[in-house]
Formats: structure tokens, C-alpha cells, sequence
């Protein structure tokens, strides 16, 4: 014959009161620790309510015996925070993925929560803190709920709560109709401003030396993320008679305590990848190679004053100013919008898997052991149809002129999920790494 169902391990059976002398009332259950023994709780009160009002409480409160991390309900979140912290530093992640992890913990995850504990942490609260977030902007809310997921994630691996509070809230709406490409006007008048930029007769402080100018020329071309194309290096570049083709091995990052260095990897293995330069790009490499010894292969095709990487944080700082010598201030145009319009101009030429594989979303390393030479390799397809598309003089924008075709969204989405490690173009990071740059182009 089949016994009473046993309690499950973490919850309390029927919470019984009785009137105890001399006076008050005694409110008791039996709790099934995560030891798997049953205990007896009671708590006393002047009245039976307060008394099962204290004993829930104590319940809600309570050591979980027989727990074996040490994160319990109790737990404040800034220890499950810094158990989350220690936890980042042994995985396998890109230094400025990690970085920028600590730092969104930090500035806007852990001042929300510090003051609860994890039992306090509903999914109602995180609710409203995301709102909060979410109107500030989505990307800010997106990245906070990113961290909330994995700090939650981490409690439940380690049996400090029954469920992840995050997953109950409401999805983020994105935003509706936000600009995703350049159009062919836009590209026209940076292209100007880039060129016009600081080279005023007379104007104090160092003269253009037209770097960033030709960065974002080989951004269009690439669609390249901007620290890959600082990385670039002669050696990565092989210039055939069928074309030229850039080798990605790497990309720049700004590390702390190290400065601005060129990692010796790319963002993800999938971004190890050969590209096919469009000729308006190649004319702006070809230029560059020859400002550089043959003794120097090893170093970047863009460089600052003593000869190491560019820092992108002034990359950026001088591309803003730009965006607003064209007269551009306001729309949003971020460095991030040129790897956009290739992602447009390919999805809508080629497909959205071919477009995926050029972005380096997924594997097209040449196959290890292959015998032909890379340029003979790489399909030279997406260069024409770049080069037709956004080359400066007699360009065809009937690609971006298209509607979306299908999975265009998903994909464009998929740039903007920290593909530089970085969430968005931050503009406050320009400082902390300025000592590192090259300064004024």
C-alpha cells in the first residue's frame, strides 16, 4: 500500500497553529532540507497570523541544511556576484568579452540588486529593473539581461534557488524601423568630410594623415569589424591577378593595464577567414603597403607614430567628428553601420548564408592542407557585387534601394550583439584609452 507522497526537498508540509500557554500561539511545520531529512520549525506570536506570518518568514530565511555550495537563498547577490566573478576569470573568453561583462555587473547590474538577497530576487523585480533599463535604450537593457541570465544561471548550477527569475520576464520589444544601412547619399558626404577633415590652412595641431579616412574606406569594402581592419597586416594581404584578398588572424582590442594591442585571433574562430577586397578597397591597401618596409610585414597597415596598432577608441572619437562635419549629428552612425551595409548589399545580392559566411557568422577558413593558393580560393563574387554597389564614382544602389529579404533582420541583429566585445560604440571609453592612441588623424 502506497505511503503519503514525501515532501519535495526544499519545501514545507501543512503549517498547523496551536494556543499555547500562557498566552500566544505556536505556528509549526515540518521542512524537507536539501539532506533530505525532514525538520521540525516552529515560531511563536500573540496571534495565530503572526505567528504563521514569522513562521513562513523563518522559512523563507532559514540555512538550507545539508547544502553543498555556498550560495543559499539567504545569500546576499553581491556574493553571488563575486562567486560569478571568479567563476569568468577560469572560462574561456575573450579578454574584452569578459571586460565588458565585469563592467555591466558593475555599473548598472549589481547597484540594482545589491541590497537583496537571492530568495528576494523575483522575477517581478527584475522586471522592473529591465523596464528601467529599456528606457534609457534597448541595447542597455538587452546587455543587463544578458548578465542577469548567466549570474542566475550560475545560483541554480549551484543549488542556491529553485529558478532563474529572469526567465519569466517579458521579452525586450525591439526597437521598430531603426536605419540598419548606410544609403549611397550618406556614404557620399562621410566620404567628403573624411576627406576635408583638419587639412584647413593654418589650423593648429597636427594635419590629417588621412588614416581613418582610409580605414572606413576598407570598412565599406570589407565589412569587416573595425578592429579587424586595424589588425590587418602586409603579410595578411595577397594581391592576385584574379584580386586582392585580406587574411583576418586577428584584431585589436584595448586590454587593461596593457594598452591597445593586436590580438593574435579574431573574435571567434568562425571570423578566421580570407576576404575578397573590392577594387575601391584594394586601391586604398595598395597605397598603404607601399609606406611600409618589407622588413616590417609584421606590423599593422595602420599604425600610430611609433608603429603599433591604432587605438579604436580615437578611431572612433575622430570618425564621430565626421559624422558631424557631414552634417550627420543625430542619425547614429557608429563605425558599426559600414559592416552593416555590406551585411544589406550581400543578403539582398547573394543571400543571407552567403552574407554569413563573408561576415565570418560561420566557418570558411580554407581547409587545412589545401595546396591552391588562398587568392585562387576565395569567390570574388561578394568583391564585385561591393564594388559595384559602393564604389565612390558611378555606384549602383539598386541592392539597397530593395526591400529586406528574408533573414535579413536576423542577421544585421546578430552584428549588433557585442561583435566587438564591446556593447556599442562606447563613447566614454575614448578617455581611458587615450593615453594608448595616436591621436588626432
Amino acid at each position: 500500500m502506497a505511503g503519503r507522497p514525501r515532501t519535495t526537498i526544499g519545501t514545507y508540509g501543512t503549517i498547523t497553529t496551536r494556543r499555547c500557554k500562557p498566552s500566544g500561539w505556536l505556528a509549526e511545520t515540518r521542512v524537507r532540507d536539501a539532506d533530505g531529512r525532514l525538520r521540525q520549525v516552529r515560531v511563536r506570536g500573540r496571534t495565530s497570523n503572526l505567528a504563521t506570518a514569522r513562521l513562513k518568514n523563518r522559512l523563507l530565511t532559514r540555512p538550507a541544511f545539508g547544502a553543498a555550495g555556498v550560495l543559499r537563498p539567504d545569500s546576499a547577490f553581491d556574493d553571488l556576484a563575486d562567486e560569478w566573478l571568479g567563476d569568468l576569470e577560469i572560462q574561456d573568453l575573450a579578454d574584452r568579452t569578459r571586460e565588458a561583462y565585469q563592467d555591466r555587473l558593475r555599473l548598472h547590474v549589481r547597484p540594482a540588486m545589491e541590497h537583496y538577497t537571492l530568495g528576494e530576487i523575483t522575477t517581478g523585480r527584475v522586471e522592473r529593473f529591465l523596464k528601467s533599463e529599456l528606457a534609457i535604450s534597448y541595447s542597455q537593457a538587452s546587455h543587463s539581461r544578458t548578465v542577469l541570465n548567466l549570474l542566475f544561471a550560475f545560483a541554480l548550477r549551484h543549488d542556491a534557488i529553485t529558478r532563474n527569475p529572469v526567465e519569466g520576464t517579458s521579452p525586450l520589444p525591439r526597437p521598430k524601423n531603426a536605419p540598419k544601412a548606410l544609403t549611397l547619399v550618406q556614404i557620399a558626404k562621410l566620404r567628403q568630410a573624411a576627406a576635408t577633415w583638419r587639412t584647413e590652412p593654418g589650423l593648429p595641431g597636427p594635419r590629417s594623415d588621412g588614416q581613418v579616412r582610409d580605414i572606413i574606406e576598407v570598412l565599406l569594402g570589407t565589412a569587416m569589424r573595425p578592429g579587424e581592419v586595424l589588425a590587418l597586416r602586409p603579410c595578411d594581404v595577397t594581391d592576385g591577378p584574379r584580386g586582392m584578398v585580406a587574411h583576418v588572424s586577428g584584431t585589436v582590442v584595448f586590454r587593461k593595464k596593457k594598452g591597445v594591442v593586436r590580438q593574435t585571433h579574431p573574435k571567434t574562430d568562425a571570423s578566421d577567414r580570407y576576404v575578397p577586397v573590392p577594387e575601391f578597397a584594394a586601391v586604398v591597401i595598395r597605397r598603404r603597403l607601399t609606406t611600409i618596409k618589407a622588413a616590417d610585414r609584421e606590423r599593422t597597415v595602420f599604425a600610430n607614430r611609433i608603429g603599433g596598432p591604432l587605438s579604436p577608441y580615437n578611431v572612433r572619437r575622430t570618425f564621430r567628428e565626421f559624422v558631424v562635419l557631414a552634417g550627420l549629428e543625430g542619425t547614429g552612425i557608429s563605425l558599426r553601420w559600414y559592416r552593416r551595409t555590406g551585411a544589406t548589399v550581400l543578403a539582398r545580392g547573394l543571400g543571407t548564408d552567403a552574407a554569413a559566411t563573408f561576415l565570418g557568422h560561420t566557418s570558411s577558413k580554407i581547409t587545412e592542407g589545401y595546396y591552391i593558393e588562398p587568392d585562387l580560393t576565395v569567390d570574388q563574387a561578394p568583391a564585385a557585387l561591393l564594388d559595384r554597389t559602393l564604389r565612390s564614382g558611378n555606384s549602383d544602389g539598386s541592392l539597397l534601394a530593395k526591400p529586406a529579404v528574408a533573414a535579413e533582420e536576423d542577421l544585421l541583429d546578430e552584428i549588433d550583439q557585442l561583435e566587438d566585445g564591446v556593447p556599442g560604440d562606447a563613447v566614454g571609453a575614448d578617455t581611458a584609452a587615450g593615453a594608448e592612441g595616436e591621436g588626432p588623424q
